[in-house]
């Protein structure tokens, strides 16, 4: 990760080397904090930041679960998000809002606490390298599974809840694969590590439902609406871990990973071994949205104003 020129805590706009927490924040001692992830992109017609209302909006409804109570508007953090591009000289950017508690009290409940909110952008190329997204990765089945339901909402970006995602993403990497997919706890498919799960058969998109421990998340709204605007019949269903080897295409989605093809599951070969046409046709139209070759027909790309009212504190 290399610095940028600043990020905004708490209503500034602070020196990257200066923004810095205490110790004793309750969110580095109990995981209470929430986040969001967002990309901008280049486009034809100046840079864009992809669907950053539902993103904020999602933001709002995790720290709704977690009582967090957020001091700002979702008008002034998208405001935000915009001024950090040009304070930064950024176009292609990643986004990291993060609500967290603050210090004050020693106890997992922390009502004593402050909420503060931080957002920083920074650069960041494909998260499972550009051969992943051209060619397909390999993936392993982790020996960890996602929490089971009324423990925590898997429906929160939480920061506690990548817990396992760290440790699937270990796992994997040590047997040798990009990444690693996760089980729910009734031995059902979940989702990757950090990302969410579509599998192909005979022509028909399958995904993992909202009640199978996943993220619902905003790229793969985008990728069932993108498919379904194509024509392509896409079926949100529990799924069985034994598809992962019978299907004719296996693909990830998230905003950090886009839509990365999966080439092998378990050192099985998915289909022939090389991105199919499905995958390749969605990712195509998801990437099109930003060069233009896929019309915007559902307003996802917010086009970034250029700001010059932000302070820098010192």
């Amino acid at each position: 990760m290399n610095p940028e020129k600043t990020i905004w805590m708490d209503g500034q706009f602070v020196p990257w080397d200066k923004a810095q927490v205490h110790v004793m924040t309750h969110s580095l001692h109990y995981g209470s904090a929430v986040f969001e992830g967002i990309r901008s992109y280049v486009t034809p017609t100046g840079v864009a930041i992809f669907r950053l209302h539902d993103h904020l909006r999602r933001l709002f409804d995790s720290a709704r679960i977690y009582g967090l109570e957020i001091d700002y508007s979702l008008h002034e953090l998208r405001s935000v998000c915009h001024q950090l591009l040009t304070v930064n000289g950024l176009d292609s950017a990643y986004f990291r809002p993060l609500v967290y508690l603050g210090g004050g009290q020693l106890s997992p409940v922390g009502d004593q606490c402050k909420v503060h909110v931080s957002i920083a952008a920074i650069r960041l190329g494909a998260y499972l390298g550009e051969d992943g997204l051209a060619n397909g990765i390999d993936v392993g089945v982790s020996s960890w599974q996602r929490v089971a339901p009324n423990t925590v909402p898997t429906g929160a970006k939480a920061t506690g809840n990548y817990l396992t995602s760290r440790l699937v993403g270990r796992e994997a990497r040590r047997h040798g694969y990009a990444e690693g997919l996760v089980l729910s706890a009734d031995g059902l498919l979940s989702e990757g590590a950090a990302e969410n799960l579509f599998l192909v058969r005979d022509g028909v998109i399958f995904t993992p439902g909202d009640s199978d421990s996943i993220l619902g998340g905003i790229t793969r709204h985008s990728v069932i609406e993108l498919a379904r605007a194509a024509g392509l019949e896409v079926r949100q269903q529990s799924l069985p871990r034994e598809w992962l080897y019978t299907a004719d295409e296996i693909f990830l989605t998230g905003t950090a990973a886009e839509v990365t093809p999966v080439r092998s599951v378990d050192r099985t070969a998915v289909g022939s071994g090389k991105p199919g046409p499905v995958t390749r046709q969605l990712s195509a139209q998801f990437m099109g949205l930003f060069s233009g070759q896929t019309t915007d027909s559902w307003g996802w790309l917010d086009h970034v104003e250029v700001c010059h009212d932000h302070k820098i504190a010192v």
